[in-house]
């Protein structure tokens, strides 16, 4: 399965931010949206990656201070990404190698998508059943 088939299947909105968005901006957005991360988006498009694992290790580190810095702080600016054509074995790779849960996407430059790893679980889930349920067919089939 490719990773185009998981955004038609779970849609390519991506929640965004400016990278002056404030730390407590972006946990009222994640917690708004139910989300874990958020795309960070700059004049030339992609820039970098914020997720609720980078908050909690930065406000350890710096206290609650953190919360009235801008998000270009503490985001990751070295961005795993996929392309609509990759397949969902490749992102499962590529988010254990870089112990990532979300993986934007980018189609020729532009952001396309975002998937995370309850995407993937998902995907994986939903294979296994229907390939269950194609033995259980050959099987009644059969008898």
């Amino acid at each position: 399965m490719r990773i185009a088939d998981v955004l038609k299947n779970k849609g390519a909105a991506v929640a965004t931010i400016s990278p002056e968005t404030t730390v407590t901006e972006l946990l009222a957005g994640l917690a708004e949206m139910n989300i874990g991360a958020m795309v960070v988006i700059g004049p030339d498009g992609l820039i970098g990656i914020v997720s609720e694992r980078d908050v909690v290790r930065k406000l350890h580190e710096r206290g609650s201070s953190l919360l009235a810095q801008p998000v270009s702080e503490i985001m990751t600016t070295v961005v795993a990404t996929c392309t609509p054509r990759d397949t969902v074995d490749h992102l499962s790779v590529l988010m254990t190698e870089n112990r990532v849960r979300h993986i934007p996407v980018l189609d020729n430059g532009r952001l396309a998508g975002i998937v995370s790893i309850g995407d993937i679980v998902k995907t994986r889930m939903e294979e296994l059943e229907a390939e269950q349920q194609q033995l259980q067919a050959y099987i009644t089939q059969g008898r």
